[in-house]
């Protein structure tokens, strides 16, 4: 794992099953992380099981002045804030038939409410310091019945590049992380609780054969923001099993699909 001794750590949405893991990870490799989600119990729950150099502080990412007691809070606790990993996010989507009010919601916290805390905190950093945007396979493919959920990841994608290009002559990167189908809350919930069943659905599409990990999402989340990647930035790191690698025929190419047909 990556050095990260005495950096400042937020990760928001820290209190969810991947929140957690990228904030643990963060931890293990020294550094001293704020907690920044809504659901108090599970958030006060998180940072007691990480332990010392680890705080909770309730935050809704949809509020400016939430955002900014969070960064306020961050600072008074710890003295500075050298990482920022943007995880928060909620799932409304209606398709084609979202509302105006589902579309504002969503984008309010999945990007607007991204794009904020890296203005906020990109007054406390520093060079060398890092920033990390949870992106998603979502943002770079389409698919039926979804509408928001791609849109806001496509957009925050670009968004980083964007913030890469504007923080670069600081010496603060921003680059982001994009997952996979990985065990997570949402994948659990249609899952119906069962990792085996996840495995079995994501060997369709990852050609590692399986859904990922938490962990190994951290992992990258944590690798962007260490000294390693010092010469990185406004990049996306795919962490997806080899999903995006492949295109609509699976990379099976045209003759393993003719010859699934009967000729005629």
């Amino acid at each position: 794992m990556a050095d990260l001794e005495g950096r400042v750590g937020i990760v928001t949405g820290g209190n969810s099953t991947l929140g957690l893991a990228i904030a643990t990870a963060l931890h293990e490799s020294g550094a001293s992380v704020v907690l920044a989600a809504r659901d108090e119990a599970r958030g006060e729950a998180a940072a007691k099981r990480l332990g010392d150099r680890a705080l909770f502080v309730h935050t809704d990412i949809g509020e400016d002045e939430s955002i900014e007691a969070c960064v306020a809070a961050t600072v008074e606790r710890f003295g500075r804030v050298d990482v920022l990993v943007n995880n928060a996010v909620v799932y409304t989507d209606g398709g084609l038939e979202s509302t105006r009010e589902q579309w504002l919601s969503a984008l309010s916290v999945n990007l607007v409410g991204s794009a904020i805390f890296v203005r906020e905190v990109a007054r406390q950093m520093e060079s060398g310091n890092a920033i990390v945007n949870v992106g998603s396979i979502g943002g770079k493919f389409g698919a039926a019945g979804r509408a928001i959920y791609p849109a806001c990841k496509a957009a925050l994608l670009q968004l980083t590049k964007n913030q890469a290009a504007d923080l670069a002559p600081r010496g603060i990167r921003v680059n982001s992380v994009s997952p996979g189908w990985t065990w997570s809350d949402p994948l659990a919930q249609m899952a119906g609780g069962s990792r085996e069943r996840a495995d079995r659905a994501s060997a369709n599409t990852q050609p590692l054969g399986r859904a990922g990990n938490p962990e190994e999402v951290a992992a990258a989340a944590v690798f962007l923001c260490s000294p390693a990647a010092s010469f990185i930035t406004g990049a996306d790191l795919a962490c997806d099993g080899g999903f995006s690698m492949l295109g609509p025929d699976q990379g099976r190419g045209a003759r393993y699909w003719l010859d699934r047909e009967a000729p005629g």
